[in-house]
């Protein structure tokens, strides 16, 4: 129990230590304002090195490259959705945490469900074909005379 613990502990400890130190002190920008319009932006992009982090949380140097643009763009008097589309169209809809749905995305949103989907089928037609071929459970009885040897064996098993 103690193991699973400190297994849990370590895993909590790796999982949200790397987020509170991802935005270095000299990235952060002077104006408190735009300083958080930067970290609200920068939650809805994705950390293309890290996949499934926002730029935020990432201490990838392309996440950081990413930070820094994004805070430029800020300071040069874009708009929130003038920075992010910027970061857009330089890098596509695979920089957004949340692409849109349109053709060009389809796969981000269908594949995770395709895949379910064909692990259920995949999984359904081992057991289907497993119960038909009488598996491990569902096999033929046992003739008398195998019976006999069974227990004969079972015996010298005890006794051996």
């Amino acid at each position: 129990m103690k193991l699973g613990a400190l297994v849990l502990g370590l895993f909590l400890l790796l999982g949200t230590g790397g987020a509170a130190l991802a935005v270095q002190p000299d990235e952060v920008l002077k104006d408190p304002a735009m300083e958080a319009r930067a970290r609200t932006l920068g939650r809805d992009l994705r950390c293309m090195v890290c996949q499934n982090q926002s730029i935020d949380d990432s201490d990838a140097d392309l996440a950081r490259d990413l930070r820094v643009l994004l805070r430029q763009r800020l300071v040069a008097g874009d708009t929130d959705e003038q920075a992010k589309q910027y970061l857009v169209d330089r890098y596509g809809d695979y920089v957004l945490l949340k692409p849109p749905f349109k053709t060009t995305t389809l796969v981000l949103w269908l594949g995770p469900g395709c895949l379910l989907l064909c692990g259920i089928w995949a999984a359904v037609m081992f057991y289907r074909r497993r119960s038909a071929s009488g598996g491990p459970e569902g096999g033929q009885p046992l003739s008398e005379a195998e019976r006999l040897r069974l227990k004969r064996l079972l015996s010298n098993d005890r006794e051996g």
